[in-house]
């Protein structure tokens, strides 16, 4: 039997990146998987886990409004009848400017995708765990960036910071009920997202030498990663 044979698991951020790898992996493992993402392209990701023989529905959602996100819990369980695991994994990153670059309306952004977006999801897809009373698993895409400077512009460090501390203290709140809250606090992972920094002959040097293990981390390993905190 698969890691996750027989579980229902919300992936967000699935159109491309982490969360198009993570929505391969869970689907490999057994799951049946709801995918949100804002682009079309999270119906591409559906239709790759369905020609690879696994279930999968995709929605287009703005992962940081309470509306689309209790839209896509309520289509996990109408559609599969129950939720297993959540994923929140939708994410932007805001560039590298500094402090004194940004505007209030940029720093409100990041935060309204990378913290408020998974508050909403452990406070939506944790209560209808609970409710449902077999316990579940909340998974939150942090970064090393919210441990330590230069890894990361400002308003996404500190974005990063609070969904450490968001993963503890709902862990915390929640560890009487069955249901886990994890965070993944990765390094550099080459996607999409950071091919032109991967690819920059001053800022990929100095990435890779704050390395420990020498190399980018690819999102096949965040992957593995959230399949091992997801499963039983």
């Amino acid at each position: 039997m698969s890691a996750l044979t027989g579980k229902v698991a919300i992936i967000t951020g699935a159109g491309s990146g982490i969360g198009r790898a993570s929505a391969l992996r869970f689907a490999a493992e057994g799951a049946k998987l709801v995918l949100g993402d804002k682009t079309e392209a999270v119906h591409e990701t559906a239709q790759m886990v369905k020609d690879a023989g696994g279930s999968a529905t995709a929605l287009q959602i703005d992962a940081g409004v309470e509306a689309d996100v209790q839209k896509i819990v309520k289509t996990a369980i109408e559609t599969y009848g129950d939720l297993h695991v959540a994923f929140a994994n939708a994410g932007i990153s805001g560039g590298m400017a500094g402090i004194f670059d940004l505007t209030p309306e940029e720093w409100s952004e990041i935060l309204r995708v990378n913290l408020i977006g998974p508050w909403l999801m452990v406070k939506h897809a944790g209560q209808a765990m609970m409710d449902g009373g077999k316990g579940g698993s909340i998974i939150l895409t942090a970064s090393v960036a919210g441990i330590r400077s230069g890894a990361g512009g400002p308003a996404y460090s500190a974005s990063k910071a609070g969904v450490i501390n968001l993963a503890m203290v709902s862990a915390q709140q929640m560890s009487e009920t069955g249901v886990r809250v994890n965070a993944i606090g990765y390094g550099f992972i080459t996607t999409d997202l950071t091919a032109a920094m991967v690819d920059h002959p001053h800022i990929a040097p100095r990435l890779r030498a704050r390395t420990p293990m020498g190399r980018f981390g690819e999102v096949s390993e965040v992957a593995a990663a959230a399949v091992f905190l997801a499963s039983p």
